[in-house]
């Protein structure tokens, strides 16, 4: 038999995992929301550096050989998907030589020469 409880008092039941659910769900998925913005936060900022890394090598491009920066871009993008070099890796190497910080690589060096319609990179 259950225990009498007095008229005056007011119960109110123990709360329980399952009560708490709804607000346990909603914050999952806060966090979830959370870590899928810091995801997108992280690759934007990896694409606006990458995008200055290709901006200054299609300037250099343009210096060297003497065209267009469309025809630069293009130099550089037909570049990397002959040697299948990332085009993030290929404007990084083209900046590195441009500033005399390195030699290019041989194939990235004829590719990029094939391009120019001054073939003095030697």
């Amino acid at each position: 038999m259950p225990h009498p409880r007095p008229a005056d008092a007011t119960w109110t039941p123990t709360p329980t995992i399952s009560d708490n659910l709804p607000g346990a769900v909603q914050e999952l998925e806060n966090l979830d929301r959370i870590r899928h913005l810091e995801n997108q936060v992280s690759q934007l900022q990896q694409a606006v550096t990458s995008h200055a890394m290709i901006d200054q090598a299609i300037g250099v491009i343009v210096a060297v050989g003497r065209m267009t920066p469309e025809e630069a871009c293009d130099a550089l993008r037909e570049t990397s998907m002959c040697t299948n070099i990332k085009l993030r890796h290929v404007a990084e190497l083209v900046v590195a030589w441009g500033q005399g910080e390195s030699e290019l690589p041989a194939d990235v060096r004829d590719e990029i020469s094939r391009r120019l319609k001054r073939q003095d990179l030697q």
